[in-house]
């Protein structure tokens, strides 16, 4: 959610870009239809599997060895082909320095946390590429971590997390290079701005927590497998490390079978959190991507001691999605006889189920996210991907009330604490840049912390529209839509549609400063709510996971074949692309019509569904996707894998994906075997082009100039085959 140029440079920029434009706009159409260079060929290998009954034959599957010879040299052939091809588009230049232009010109806020008298923050300044950390006291900003200088073996480093000790004192915080959050952890001591000499390597997904004298703190910790391999994410732990303590004192507090009554299989990650104003910790085993995560706790002091007396709160067949800890009040969020959500509170020091008490019961929409602070307890509610937002005060006869939103948008908690009232929260909508509220829950007010500056874009020429497609099965399936106001209903508006239907997020309204460069230079953007997404909770999950899933991808061409009837866009000017789990959307897409889009763009994208439970992330997804080791899981994986839907002599739109070679999440051989394949099945077709990123992983830890080209070159691919660039 960047935010955009002054309202001067935003209409000189735009200026610039439509005359760019028009200048090649015959030249662009003669151009997409001008014939292509095929790309690079890859050899064929092919592995024959039976699963139950079916022959699966895998003619890629040396791509999954990255020490092959082979496999540098076909993704560095395919990052030049994308290359020279992307950079030929008439206009692709200009719209990369209009995107920068929007990027570059604002503070970009993403983390905000209150600790003593001091307030954190992580911002990437304007015209910086990274993200950095600061510290405002006494009204005053100082900047205490800065990756934008460093540099590991040549690669850039990213701050991937961070943590303030409870008195402001000391930071920890992660840093890696090159976008691979392979994190190796920090400590700042924050008054002198001194970097603690410890360094704590293997930390991804590290969730510290400090223990409530700041002396030290609980962190998780992979076991240092080789990157790559299955058992990358294996047997991890969580620890303790003391401050100015050699990180090879630290000592193992959870994991594998070190307490019988809290069993930690060998897939799944124990994290300890000790939570300022408790004397309770809480233990809790994630299933990867799991939402229902059982629960412990016990007295902090014990954990300390290394004689914890665990005690179970809940177990994952209680649907326990979400808790929040104040003091010894424990709320539990759960979906358990409560499709929408319920929360039930209980006494950490004491916990029980089976007495807990429902302190919000279900409602017509689901909620997303609690939240507890000093005064109440706070509920963000979910409804077709837009907020709403409640406050139950502490208290057994409290009420649940209201709290009014600035508009219809999407809003989260930032930080909220048991020593403050109310809380920060975040908030902001199509066409309304992020603000970072303060919020006074009794008085039901907010105010404008300051830390994002207002972008002064005029987005008064723009559209945001709120609709619904209605699928092939009756469901009513939200889709929102950004366009001009006086923009042709005429089915002549190049569109570019986007879906992620995973995981029960939501596809929620933000401000997405790179996509005002596709609207001015005439598209629409678009974005399907499919099912498998959280946008009506549980139920909207359900109906796009496991043997439902096509579900997902069917919802989005139902919402496409909607854009084409009412006139905003037509087959041969439509785009679809899907991001990470939303490739297997986009790629299924693909494969089921081909025929409605001049372009796919599968970003990160899941596309071999088959294998990917093989694959360094695989075992923390078989949750989501099933495995091939059950005869319904290797049903529904391969309902879902696009690559096995590509069927020889059919003739597929362009298709341009993208990956980075640092990516821990998904294997860039899933990019690499869909376009070998998709080249063998249609030689004539396409183009099909793989745009190949080797000092960037899945995007999280890409600097902002990496980010800006990447989707420079989407909007020129999308306009290009759409004959308008």
């Amino acid at each position: 959610m960047d935010h955009a140029l002054s309202r001067r440079g935003f209409f000189c920029g735009t200026a610039t870009l439509l005359a760019a434009a028009g200048a090649g706009l015959s030249q662009a159409r003669a151009a997409a239809m001008a014939p292509v260079p095929l790309g690079p060929l890859a050899r064929t290998a092919p592995v024959s599997e039976s699963f139950f009954g079916q022959t699966v034959i895998d003619p890629y599957r040396w791509m999954e060895t990255p020490t092959d010879p082979d496999w540098e040299p076909f993704m560095r052939a395919n990052a030049e082909h994308a290359r020279t091809m992307l950079d030929a588009i008439p206009g692709r230049a200009a719209l990369e320095r209009r995107v920068s232009e929007l990027t570059g010109a604002f503070d970009i806020v993403t983390g905000v946390q209150r600790a003593g008298a001091r307030l954190f923050f992580t911002r990437r300044a304007a015209g910086r590429q990274t993200v950095a950390l600061f510290v405002r006291e006494g009204g005053t900003d100082r900047l205490l971590v800065d990756p934008e200088p460093m540099r590991i073996e040549g690669a850039h480093v990213s701050l991937d997390w961070w943590r303030a000790s409870p008195d402001g004192s000391h930071v920890v915080y992660g840093l890696s290079a090159a976008g691979s959050e392979d994190s190796v952890a920090h400590v700042v001591h924050v008054p002198t701005g001194e970097i603690l000499p410890e360094r704590i390597d293997r930390t991804q997904y590290a969730s510290p927590s400090w223990l409530p004298d700041g002396s030290g703190f609980f962190y998780h910790r992979l076991q240092g497998a080789p990157r790559g391999t299955i058992e990358y994410y294996m047997n991890s732990a969580t620890w303790l490390h003391r401050l100015r303590t050699d990180p090879a004192s630290d000592v193992r507090m959870l994991g594998g079978d070190m307490f019988p009554d809290v069993p930690v299989p060998r897939d799944e990650f124990p994290i300890i959190m000790a939570v300022p104003g408790s004397r309770t910790a809480l233990a809790v085993v994630f299933g990867g991507v799991r939402r229902e995560n059982p629960l412990w706790t016990a007295p902090l002091r014990d954990v300390v001691a290394g004689r914890p007396r665990w005690r179970r709160v809940c177990s994952v067949e209680d649907q326990v999605v979400g808790a929040d800890l104040i003091r010894d009040d424990l709320y539990l969020l759960t979906t358990k006889d409560a499709e929408n959500g319920k929360v039930l509170h209980t006494r950490a020091s004491r916990p029980s189920l089976a007495r807990a008490r429902t302190v919000v019961p279900e409602s017509e929409v689901g909620i997303e996210t609690i939240s507890g602070a000093r005064d109440a307890l706070y509920v963000f509610d979910m409804d077709g991907g837009y907020t709403r937002l409640r406050r139950r005060a502490h208290g057994a006869r409290s009420a649940i009330t209201t709290i009014a939103l600035p508009a219809d948008g999407s809003s989260a908690p930032m930080y909220a604490s048991a020593d403050n009232d109310g809380l920060l929260l975040d908030f902001t909508s199509w066409l309304e840049p992020t603000r970072i509220l303060s919020l006074d829950g009794r008085q039901g007010t907010m105010t404008d912390t300051g830390l994002m500056p207002r972008a002064p874009i005029d987005v008064s020429v723009y559209e945001a529209i709120r609709t619904h497609a209605t699928a092939r099965d009756g469901t009513r399936v939200p889709l929102s839509i950004i366009r001009r106001k006086d923009a042709p209903r005429d089915g002549s508006s190049p569109t570019l549609v986007q879906a992620y239907g995973a995981y029960q997020i939501p596809s929620s309204p933000a401000f997405w400063t790179r996509g005002f460069a596709f609207v001015e230079a005439g598209g629409t953007l678009a974005t399907a709510h499919v099912r498998g997404g959280g946008e009506y909770g549980r139920r909207w999950w359900r109906g796009g996971k496991g043997a439902t899933k096509p579900n997902t991808w069917r919802d989005a061409i139902d919402c496409c074949e909607h854009l084409v009837r009412e006139g905003f866009t037509s087959a041969g000017k439509m785009a679809l692309s899907g991001t990470s789990a939303g490739g297997i959307m986009a790629g299924r897409a693909l494969t089921e019509r081909p025929d409605l889009f001049c372009a796919v763009i599968p970003r990160v994208g899941v596309l071999n569904s088959l294998r990917a439970e093989f694959s360094q992330n695989g075992p923390p997804n078989i949750a989501e996707f099933g495995t091939v080791t059950t005869e319904e899981g290797f049903a529904g994986l391969k309902a879902m894998d696009a690559l096995h839907h590509v069927v020889d002599g059919t003739r597929y739109p362009a298709v341009l994906l993208t990956h980075g070679m640092t990516d821990p999440r998904v294997e860039p051989w899933h990019s690499g075997t869909m376009v070998a394949r998709l080249r063998a099945a249609d030689p004539g077709g396409g183009p099909f082009a793989l745009r190949v990123a080797f000092d960037a992983g899945h995007g999280l830890g890409s600097t902002r100039a990496q980010a800006d080209a990447e989707w420079a070159d989407i909007f020129a691919f999308v306009l290009w085959r759409a004959g308008r660039a």
